[in-house]
C-alpha cells in the first residue's frame, strides 16, 4: 500500500511539473518617438538557468500566430526571444495580404537609418529582460526571416554589440556599404540558389562583407527559392522547404553556439 501511494505522489508530482512548465509568451512594450511597439517574450520557464537571447524579427507579415509558434521552435530551452515588433502596435499586417505587408515594410526599407535605430532599440529591451527572465545578458545575437533578415544586417551595420546576427532569406542590400566596417558579430547568411528577390545583390553584399572585419559566411542553398523557412508558403517564388529549412535551423544553432563560446 506505500508502495502504491508512492507511487501516486511521484506521478503527481512530475504531473505537476509538466503542467507549470510552459512556454511563456510575455508582453513587452516600449515607445519610440511617438510610436508605442508591441513585442513578445518567449522562453521555456522549466527550468530557470540563464541562457542566451535573441532578438528576432519576423518576415513582413510581422508579429501573429505563425512567428509565435516559430519563435518557441527556435526558443526551445536554449533561447530567450524578444520576437520584435518593428512596425509599432498599430500596424499589423493580415497573414497573406502581400499588399498589407508591403505598406508596412516600406517607410522601413526607404530610411535605413530608421530601421537600425528601432533594431537598436528593441536590443536594449532584450537585454532589460534579464531581471526577470532567465536571460544571460552577455550573450546576446539576432536572427531574422525575409524582411527581419535585412533588418539583422542593418543591427550588425550599426556596430551592436552581439555575437552574432543569421539571416535567412533576407535581403542583402544596404544603403551605405561603408557601415561594413562597424561590424562586430559574426554574420551567417543563408539564401536560396534561386531566389529571385535577394540572390542579384549577392556578389554586392559580398563585396561589402569582405570589406569588413566580421567573420562571416554566406551559405546559398541549392534548389531554395525565397521563403523557404516559412510553413505554408507554397507560391512559386515563395515556398516552403523543408530540407532546406532542417539545414539552415542546424547551421543557425551551430554559429550561435560557436560565437556565445568564443570558439571558430
Amino acid at each position: 500500500m506505500r508502495i502504491a501511494r508512492l507511487c501516486c505522489l511521484l506521478l503527481l508530482a512530475g504531473s505537476s511539473f509538466s503542467i507549470q512548465a510552459k512556454m511563456v509568451h510575455r508582453p513587452v512594450e516600449w515607445t519610440q518617438d511617438g510610436t508605442r511597439f508591441h513585442s513578445v517574450l518567449v522562453y521555456d520557464d522549466a527550468s530557470s538557468a540563464k541562457r542566451p537571447g535573441l532578438v528576432m524579427v519576423p518576415n513582413w507579415y510581422g508579429i501573429n500566430d505563425v512567428a509565435v509558434k516559430k519563435a518557441e521552435m527556435i526558443a526551445g530551452k536554449e533561447y530567450v526571444i524578444l520576437l520584435t515588433d518593428m512596425y509599432g502596435a498599430g500596424v499589423r499586417p493580415q497573414p497573406g495580404n502581400a499588399d498589407q505587408a508591403q505598406a508596412a515594410v516600406k517607410p522601413l526599407y526607404a530610411d535605413r537609418a530608421l530601421m537600425r535605430k528601432r533594431i537598436n532599440l528593441a536590443l536594449g529591451q532584450l537585454k532589460a529582460q534579464a531581471a526577470s527572465a532567465p536571460l544571460d545578458a552577455s550573450k546576446l545575437a539576432a536572427i531574422g526571416f525575409c524582411f527581419g533578415g535585412s533588418a539583422v544586417l542593418d543591427l550588425a551595420r550599426s556596430g551592436a554589440d552581439v555575437a552574432a546576427v543569421v539571416s535567412f532569406h533576407g535581403g542583402l542590400d544596404t544603403d551605405n556599404p561603408a557601415l561594413a566596417k562597424n561590424i562586430k558579430a559574426r554574420v551567417l547568411v543563408m539564401n536560396g540558389a534561386d531566389d529571385k528577390g535577394t540572390m542579384p545583390d549577392a556578389d554586392k553584399f559580398m563585396d561589402e562583407m569582405r570589406m569588413s572585419p566580421a567573420d562571416w559566411q554566406f551559405v546559398v542553398i541549392g534548389h531554395a527559392v525565397h521563403c523557404f523557412t516559412e510553413v505554408g508558403e507554397n507560391s512559386p517564388g515563395c515556398r516552403y522547404d523543408e530540407r532546406a529549412a532542417t539545414r539552415s535551423y542546424r547551421l543557425m544553432h551551430d554559429w550561435l553556439r560557436a560565437a556565445f563560446a568564443g570558439t571558430p
